[in-house]
């Protein structure tokens, strides 16, 4: 066997250079099967799932006890084109309305065919979602807001109801596409749960508490033949330790970073010291779906500085490890610099009424917009600076919505805090200005055009739609940091780019564009719907969309059809 040095690029998750093999018959395999899946949340389990249901036999890996950033999230569900909750709550839909909008937010990171295929798929997805145990349901909230309450299964949860982002030739009124899995508190869990209990109803094979280190490549046919694992010990203390960590880590990521931290450390350490290695094989295909990389700290710095001051969202394997395995063999990181910056300002519902503005006192984004987009725009165009500006009558107004208007105290608390203690009081524009070390004269005018606009004189400048445009009629201002430094107010923030994939079929490319036998990329470890602005719920439904695709077509691989070796292959990406 050919015994290639390690590369130790993370100190939370090495991973190494693939081991290349003249053939399959020179390793020690421990194990094998046709299929493996390396990451058990949302995308592994489905391409587990569906593998599974093509006849394959399938073995999915997880470096801790599954679920990944699956389990954190809100548990919602994009999906549209006219799904049975949609028509029930009386909206009409259909899959070119839905691809329609779904252009804006992907700006180009997939092709329009590809956005079309996932928007005509969406129903049977969400159905196909519903017969592995999740299930939705059609009751919405009184108004917009980042995550409806218990009892509420269905809302806008993008920038459906923004003007730019509609089409009225498609639609007569835009349709609510977030699909909220029924349960109590956040519904990610119980997302998970319901295809974690498919996934092992399928007769999919675990093994988890396992982390896959590097990948094996056949050196004249550049395939993937399968894949050096490090396994924790049954019964070792440690082990159970190790078991632990990964709940505490969950509970640490935001409000004790550092402590999450030194868990993810603590982690690795334990792996590095006791875990067993083992070869096992993949006679069709391997799927990376290990999830993103907000918690390699190398990738951020080399990527995306200017973000790690913010409230990293994400499970303790959201370390990168997928990408760098399919970087080992000649895959493509693209878009790695693009996170997603949440600066959610509703709820409460009326805090959009207010002005945004930057540090010289200009507005710069509709305020209405998903929070994805204003923190695209505040950390992309205005250096993580910016304020939001409310008056007194919707300073109470929004205190009422927080006191009595059914929100989760993570969206309610932090909102009077803000409001009552952290926010810079004026007596007028000129006053506030002042304040905050900006032209008056500049503030201003951002005034007096939004108030033109709310009496009905002249169009919002930013597009403001006619429902959440406010007159400012004088008396006190209250000025709301939100930039990225405000510790009152944390921005959250997740990777979006990843592998470059066949979109036809999942397939992880090389620099040359060719399908990498053997290797297959789904969920935030690749590039997808998802990848360029996130809206709630288009992760989650790119999960299955692309775990599906890439299950069935590792179930399908037919490891003959192969023209090129490995090492033309590194010439050639090296040459691209």
């Amino acid at each position: 066997m050919a015994n290639n040095s390690k590369t130790r690029i993370s100190t939370i998750n090495p991973v190494a250079s693939a081991l290349d093999v003249r053939s399959a018959d020179e390793v020690q395999w421990a194990d094998s099967t046709d299929v493996i899946v390396v990451g058990w949340g949302g995308a592994g389990a489905s391409a587990a799932i569906e593998a599974r249901e093509q006849g394959a036999e399938v073995l999915v890996i997880d470096r801790f006890s599954g679920g990944g950033a699956s389990v954190l999230s809100g548990g919602v569900v994009y999906a549209g084109g006219g799904t049975r909750y949609q028509k029930e709550a009386g909206f009409e839909d259909s899959p070119e309305a839905m691809a329609a909008y779904l252009k804006h937010e992907a700006n180009g990171v997939v092709s329009d065919e590809t956005l079309m295929r996932f928007s005509r798929d969406s129903v049977a997805n969400l159905e196909w979602l519903e017969k592995q145990g999740a299930t939705f349901n059609s009751t919405m909230p009184a108004y917009k807001t980042s995550y409806p309450p218990d009892g509420v299964y269905l809302y806008y949860s993008g920038n459906e109801v923004v003007p730019a982002y509609g089409n009225p030739q498609l639609a007569k009124k835009p349709a609510p596409r977030g699909h909220r899995v029924v349960a109590k508190g956040q519904s990610g869990a119980t997302f998970f749960a319901a295809l974690k209990q498919s996934t092992l109803a399928h007769g999919a094979r675990t093994l988890t508490q396992a982390r896959v280190q590097r990948l094996v490549r056949e050196q004249d046919t550049g395939r993937v033949l399968g894949v050096e694992v490090t396994v924790l010990p049954a019964g070792d203390p440690r082990t159970e330790r190790h078991k632990k960590l990964d709940e505490l880590v969950a509970k640490w990521r935001l409000y004790q970073a550092p402590r999450a931290q030194a868990g993810r450390r603590e982690a690795a350490q334990i792996e590095s010291e006791i875990g067993e290695k083992r070869f096992i094989r993949a006679k069709k295909g391997v799927v990376l779906s290990t999830g993103g990389y907000i918690f390699n700290s190398d990738l951020m710095d080399q990527y995306a500085p200017a973000y790690k001051p913010g409230w990293l969202t994400g499970a303790a394997g959201c370390d990168g490890s997928g990408l760098r395995l399919g970087q080992s063999v000649g895959g493509i990181g693209q878009d790695l610099n693009n996170i997603s910056a949440w600066r959610f300002i509703t709820p409460p519902a009326v805090w959009p009424k207010g002005l945004v503005v930057n540090t010289k006192g200009e507005r710069f984004c509709n305020e209405q917009v998903y929070g994805a987009k204003l923190g695209y725009e505040l950390m992309e165009k205005q250096g993580g600076k910016a304020w939001l500006i409310i008056d007194s009558s919707l300073r109470r107004q929004a205190t009422w919505q927080c006191l009595f208007g059914g929100l989760w105290a993570f969206q309610s608390m932090p909102a009077l805090a803000l409001m009552y203690k952290v926010a810079v009081k004026g007596k007028s524009v000129a006053d506030l200005a002042k304040k905050l070390n900006m032209d008056a004269a500049v503030l201003q005018r951002q005034f007096d055009s939004a108030n033109a606009a709310a009496r009905g004189e002249a169009e919002d400048p930013l597009g403001k739609s006619k429902d959440m445009r406010h007159e400012f009629k004088g008396g006190s201002l209250f000025a709301i940091d939100i930039s990225i430094s405000q510790k009152m107010f944390p921005l959250a923030v997740l990777s979006l780019g990843g592998l470059k994939v066949n979109e036809e079929n999942g397939a992880v490319i090389d620099g040359a564009g060719r399908d990498i036998p053997g290797l297959y990329a789904a969920g935030r470890t690749a590039i997808g719907v998802a990848s360029s602005r996130y809206v709630s719920g288009l992760s989650l439904a790119d999960c299955v969309f692309s775990g599906r695709r890439a299950g069935k077509a590792a179930a399908q691989d037919a490891p003959s059809v192969v023209s090129v070796t490995a090492k033309e292959w590194a010439q050639e990406s090296v040459g691209a």
